[in-house]
């Protein structure tokens, strides 16, 4: 995993990761995740990193600690994971999207009509 500088914690970016990965099924319900120290170093970073991200996980529902056996991937991770993204999605990127979108004059009925587009064309690759 390359780890973005200048941009959010790394613990961050792990989190970011581990979610993308519940999220594509690499992880799934109920599978146990690498161990902290194994997963440490994978990425090569210190274990005490990949714990405050196992940790952040876990105040969010994500992910839960079977003392002595490791983590493993919660019931509700899948929408506990897209309510995060959606709150980070809110708070920061549509943001910066609705900033440009007013610099650029785009009208909600343009912005609409292409996402309806897109929309379209997702629909007919399935």
């Amino acid at each position: 995993m390359e780890f973005q500088e200048n941009s959010k914690p790394i613990y961050l970016q792990i989190v970011d990761r581990i979610c993308a990965l519940i999220m594509d099924g690499t992880y799934a319900i109920g599978a146990r995740i690498p161990s902290v120290r194994d997963y440490a170093t994978s990425l090569q970073v210190n274990p005490n990193t990949v714990m405050r991200s196992y940790e952040y996980l876990s105040r969010e529902d994500v992910i839960y600690n079977r003392r002595g056996i490791g983590f493993f991937v919660c019931e509700g991770a899948i929408a506990n994971v897209r309510r995060l993204n959606s709150m980070t999605f809110f708070n920061g990127e549509i943001q910066q999207m609705f900033q440009r979108l007013n610099q650029l004059k785009i009208t909600p009925a343009q912005l609409n009509e292409l996402y309806t587009k897109y929309l379209d064309a997702i629909d007919k690759k399935k």
